[in-house]
C-alpha cells in the first residue's frame, strides 16, 4: 500500500491572493475577457467577486490532509451526529462554523488595521526576500518536504475543548480556527497580505468572514445533514502539488518587483504564451500521472516521484512566465514626474489635470497602469489633460508626503481629478475599469 504523506498546509491568490489568485483568476481571465490581476482585479469587479475568490480558497482548504480528516471527528464533538432533529443539527452546525468566522475575522480586521505599516514595509527589498522566503517555505511543506501542524497531542486536548451544545460548539469554533490555522497558512497568509495592502478594514472583514464560510461549508453539510464524506486518498495530493505550485508562483511574483531581471523576462507575442501555457501543460499531465502512481494498486509506482520532480519546475517556472506575458505594459499616457511642474503646464495652457499616486507594492496601482490608463479610448480623452505621476513608494520622502498631505492622500491607488481651475472634480481610490474613468473624465472641462 502506498503511503500518503503527511498533512501539511494549503495555500493562497486569490491570490485568486495577487497574489496566488493571479495564476487562477488573472490568467485565465485574460484569456477569456482581458482581466488581469490578483485579488485587485477580483474587487475590480466587485466585492462581491473577491468574497466568493476568497469563499471558494477557503472550500479548497478543507480539501487538504490536516483539515479534511478534522471534519467529521469534530462534528461528533459537538453533538450535531446526537442531534434530535434537523433544526437542532443545523443550529449547532451554524454556530460552530460562526466560531470559526470570528476567529478568522478578527485577523483579517487587524491585518486591515495594520496595513499602513504593511506598504512601507513592502518597499523593502530586504521584506519583500523574507516573505518570498516564508511562501517558497509553504511551498516546499505542500511538496512534502516537511510538514506544518500542530502537535498531536495538543490537537487532541484541544478538540475536547467546548462540548456539546451551542456554547460548546462556538468555544470548539474558535478553537478549530486555531487548530486549523497551520493548514490554512499559506491561503490564509496570501489574502492577509492582499488585506493588508488594500488597507480597508469594511472589505477585510467581508473577505475574511467569506473566506471561513468556504472552509467551514464542509463541516455545515456533514453536521446538519449526515452526510458521508469521500475518503481521503491520493486525490488530496493533486490539491497540495496545486496550491504548491501557486505558492512558489506567489514567491516569484514578490521577486519581481524588487530584482529588476525578473521584471524583464516576458516577451510580447503569443509564442512567448503558447509556449508558457504549454509547459503549464505538460506540468499538469506530469502531475497527474504523479497522483495515479501513489493509488493503491497503482501498476508503475515507481513514477510518482521523477513525474512529481519533473512536474513542480515546469509548473512553477510556466506559471510564473504566464503571468509576466500577462502583465507586460502596454502604451500609456505620457506622465509629468514633478506635480509642481505639472500644475504649472495646466495653468499656463488651461488644461486640467491627472494625479495618479501609486508605488512599486500597489498591485492595483499596477492594474490601473496596465488596463486603465493604457485604454484606446482613455488614452484619447485623456490626451487633454496634464498627467502627473506621484512615486509614493518611498514613504519617509518628505517632499511626496508633503504632495499627499496636499491632496489629501491616505491610501493607494489614489487618482485625483482636477478641472482647467485647479478644482478636484473626481477621486478613486481603487482599481477602476477604463468605461467609469473615460466617463468621470470626459465630464470635466
Amino acid at each position: 500500500m502506498r503511503r500518503i504523506l503527511p498533512p501539511v498546509p494549503t495555500a493562497v491568490v486569490v491570490v485568486l491572493s495577487l497574489l496566488a489568485w493571479p495564476v487562477v483568476a488573472h490568467a485565465a481571465g485574460e484569456a477569456a475577457s482581458g482581466a488581469a490581476g490578483a485579488f485587485d482585479q477580483a474587487l475590480a469587479r466587485g466585492p462581491a467577486f473577491a468574497a466568493g475568490a476568497a469563499f471558494v480558497g477557503g472550500l479548497l482548504v478543507s480539501l487538504t490532509p490536516c483539515v479534511y480528516p478534522m471534519i467529521a471527528i469534530t462534528v461528533s464533538v459537538f453533538g450535531a451526529n446526537e442531534a434530535k432533529s434537523r433544526m437542532q443539527a443545523a443550529g449547532l452546525s451554524s454556530v460552530f462554523v460562526l466560531g470559526i468566522a470570528v476567529m478568522f475575522t478578527a485577523l483579517g480586521v487587524g491585518a486591515a488595521v495594520s496595513g499602513a505599516i504593511f506598504g512601507k514595509f513592502l518597499s523593502n527589498p530586504y521584506v519583500v526576500g523574507v516573505i518570498a522566503v516564508v511562501f517558497l517555505g509553504m511551498a516546499a511543506s505542500m511538496f512534502g518536504a516537511f510538514e506544518l501542524a500542530l502537535p498531536s497531542s495538543l490537537n487532541n486536548k484541544l478538540a475536547t475543548v467546548g462540548g456539546i451544545g451551542y456554547g460548546g460548539a462556538f468555544v470548539l469554533g474558535l478553537v478549530s480556527a486555531l487548530v486549523a490555522a497551520p493548514c490554512t497558512g499559506p491561503v490564509l497568509t496570501g489574502i492577509l497580505l492582499w488585506i493588508a495592502a488594500s488597507h480597508r478594514i469594511l472589505l477585510g472583514t467581508g473577505v475574511m468572514f467569506a473566506f471561513a464560510m468556504g472552509l467551514g461549508l464542509p463541516f455545515f453539510v456533514v453536521g446538519t445533514f449526515a452526510v458521508s464524506l469521500p475518503k481521503g486518498g491520493s486525490w488530496m495530493l493533486a490539491v497540495k502539488w496545486f496550491f504548491g505550485v501557486v505558492l512558489a508562483v506567489v514567491a516569484l511574483y514578490f521577486l519581481r518587483n524588487v530584482i529588476p531581471p525578473l521584471q524583464h523576462v516576458a516577451r510580447p507575442g503569443t509564442t512567448f504564451a503558447v509556449i508558457s501555457s504549454t509547459m503549464i501543460g505538460l506540468a499538469v499531465l506530469l502531475a497527474y500521472v504523479h497522483v495515479l502512481a501513489e493509488k493503491r494498486g497503482a501498476k508503475h509506482p515507481s513514477w510518482s516521484k521523477p513525474t512529481k520532480l519533473t512536474s513542480i519546475p515546469l509548473g512553477i517556472l510556466g506559471g510564473f512566465l504566464l503571468i509576466a506575458w500577462v502583465q507586460l505594459p502596454k502604451a500609456e499616457l505620457e506622465w509629468l514626474s514633478s506635480e509642481s511642474d505639472g500644475l504649472r503646464l495646466a495653468q499656463a495652457e488651461h488644461r486640467p489635470v491627472i494625479v495618479d499616486f501609486g508605488a512599486e507594492w500597489c498591485g492595483a496601482c499596477k492594474e490601473l497602469t496596465k488596463h486603465t490608463f493604457a485604454d484606446d479610448s482613455v488614452r484619447s480623452e485623456a490626451g487633454r489633460f496634464v498627467a502627473v505621476r506621484v512615486d509614493a513608494t518611498d514613504e519617509d520622502d518628505p517632499q511626496v508626503n508633503a504632495i499627499k498631505g496636499k491632496y489629501k492622500v491616505v491610501g493607494l491607488p489614489t487618482v485625483v481629478v482636477l478641472d482647467s481651475h485647479g478644482k478636484e472634480q473626481a477621486r478613486f481610490n481603487e482599481f477602476v475599469p477604463p468605461e467609469r474613468f473615460l466617463a468621470a473624465i470626459r465630464a470635466v472641462d
